[in-house]
């Protein structure tokens, strides 16, 4: 199933529940809507795969996986401006939580 950015929360498509995967487009790298909305549906208890799809950079990453998503799909051309090592660099997603290290405690591992 595919949702835009923009998607309401409140008004999702029917079956969503059920989809074995959302794919949430990512329309520019400075819209973080698609953070929230992952955010959202994980709350509302779905379980299944979710893929940030489109202008996804690799700083992106670390709150990509902490917003609920289980993978990102990108273009070629931005994956050649994006080679796997960034991607490898925040892969260990946990460590980078700043806002858990601002409050004196560590990630659980």
């Amino acid at each position: 199933m595919d949702l835009g950015s923009d998607t309401n929360p409140a008004e999702l498509p029917e079956g969503w529940e059920q989809a074995g995967m959302i794919r949430i487009a990512f329309p520019s790298f400075n819209d973080g809507r698609g953070f929230t909305l992952a955010s959202g549906l994980r709350a509302k208890g779905y379980k299944g795969r979710l893929r940030a799809a489109g202008h996804v950079i690799a700083d992106q990453y670390a709150m990509a996986r902490r917003s609920g998503f289980d993978e990102v799909e990108i273009s070629p051309e931005l994956a050649e401006r994006q080679p796997e090592a960034q991607w490898l660099a925040r892969a260990d997603w946990q460590a980078h939580n700043y806002q858990a290290r601002l409050r004196g405690r560590r990630p659980a591992a």
